[in-house]
């Protein structure tokens, strides 16, 4: 079985970062906690405080996918409407 790979970079908008960085940090422990997550970790810029990054890895990716159709994404997703102004996420697998 292949590890799935996340990365996701959420820029805030400046004047909601706090308001994002709260809700993403709320998503950490229930995130863990769920079957395939083998780690999941959030960052920040150090140069651009309103960039958020997250680093994860799964066990597979039908396990991320019930990850990103929890009841606590979807809670994120509504708490961070129009706060955010760009998000991206790469699918990546290790090659080495």
């Amino acid at each position: 079985m292949t590890t799935l790979t996340i990365v996701a970079n959420i820029i805030a908008k400046a004047p909601k970062r706090e308001l994002v960085k709260a809700e993403l940090l709320k998503l950490i422990r229930a995130t863990r906690a769920e079957a395939g997550c083998i780690n999941y970790d959030l960052h920040q810029d150090n140069d651009n405080p309103n960039h958020f990054m997250f680093y994860e890895n799964w066990q597979s990716r039908a396990l991320w996918r019930t990850h990103m159709e929890s009841e606590h994404v979807g809670a994120y997703a509504q708490a961070t409407k129009d706060c955010v102004e760009q998000f991206s996420l790469n699918e990546m697998t290790a090659i080495d």
